[in-house]
């Protein structure tokens, strides 16, 4: 009975052992999620638990993965007609940015279904390109005319608001990425030719700007608003920048930023725990139609 004993401990404790090496070794999330080879992708959306979604710049197909472990399938066929920029999930629906389209797309996140395409631009040449979720609104920036469309979650109903205030679009893409706060009733968004970031007030439309002091954000296009930390991804420059937002999000402090030899033009961000899931665009290659497209992590402190 001694011998069966021991036996048992010895069973148990080696059992304890693989675990706790499967936990701190095996078990780790991979460091990239591959995606379609020529996907061209741009945003990146976090659905139930570590599923992600990320979307096609030419084609507007959808990509769906998961994170933990590195695999996936794309869930939205691409069509000629479509393109999907930002993108935000919400109560398993997917509020897509058509770019160039001048739409919206919503798509059921189960399916894959299409629930409406919406025009949101009734001028052009208009470029729809990143989208905030807030309880009852979808807000799209216009990177081509001072201008955010809103649309109703319950009815698909869109309104537009003009951007008045501290901006001022020029040459080039202006309004870019946009985060909501958690009473919806402030946008935080980033210019992309100036650098320059802003706090919309999403009822009035007016802008103010959030001063960095002496710092500034080209190149700025995805944003992720955690709290009063801003992460803004600087796509040419290969880096992100971790911003600390005060209080009344008037001003905002610098104080890292993350870069990695694995960042190919990256455009925007989600998290996940305490990693931060960074598309590479990798708009400088030869051919991307053959091009091994990747969604990288590094820790939210930076370094990998």
């Amino acid at each position: 009975m001694r011998r069966v004993i021991v036996l048992l401990v010895l069973a148990v404790l080696a059992f304890v052992g693989i675990a706790s090496l499967q936990s701190t070794g095996t078990d780790r999330p991979p460091d990239s999620l591959v995606l379609p080879r020529g996907f061209q992708p741009e945003g990146i959306t976090r659905g139930e638990g570590t599923t992600v979604y990320v979307g096609s710049i030419p084609t507007g197909a959808i990509y769906r993965g998961d994170v933990r472990t590195g695999r996936g399938s794309v869930l939205i066929a691409g069509r000629p007609d479509r393109a999907a920029i930002g993108l935000e999930e919400a109560d398993g629906r997917l509020y897509v940015a058509g770019g160039a389209t001048g739409r919206a797309f919503v798509y059921d996140t189960k399916t894959g279904g299409e629930i409406a395409a919406i025009l949101l631009a009734t001028t052009t040449p208009s470029f729809v390109n990143d989208v905030a979720m807030t309880a009852d609104t979808a807000y799209f920036t216009d990177s081509l005319n001072p201008v955010l469309y809103r649309v109703d979650r319950a009815t698909l109903a869109v309104t537009a608001l003009a951007l008045t205030g501290d901006i001022a679009y020029e040459p080039g893409f202006n309004a870019n990425g946009i985060e909501a706060t958690d009473d919806g009733r402030t946008l935080v968004s980033v210019q992309t030719n100036t650098g320059r970031l802003f706090r919309v007030d999403s009822r009035s439309g007016v802008v103010t700007r959030i001063s960095l002091g002496d710092e500034s954000l080209p190149g700025g296009d995805g944003l992720l608003l955690s709290g009063r930390t801003l992460y803004a991804v600087q796509n040419r420059q290969n880096r992100i920048a971790v911003i600390n937002l005060s209080q009344d999000l008037t001003t905002g402090v610098v104080n890292q930023r993350i870069s990695d030899p694995r960042f190919d033009t990256p455009t925007t961000l989600e998290a996940i725990g305490s990693r931060l899931y960074v598309v590479n665009a990798q708009v400088d290659a030869a051919d991307a139609s053959a091009t091994a497209y990747r969604v990288v992590t590094v820790d939210r402190s930076g370094g990998d």
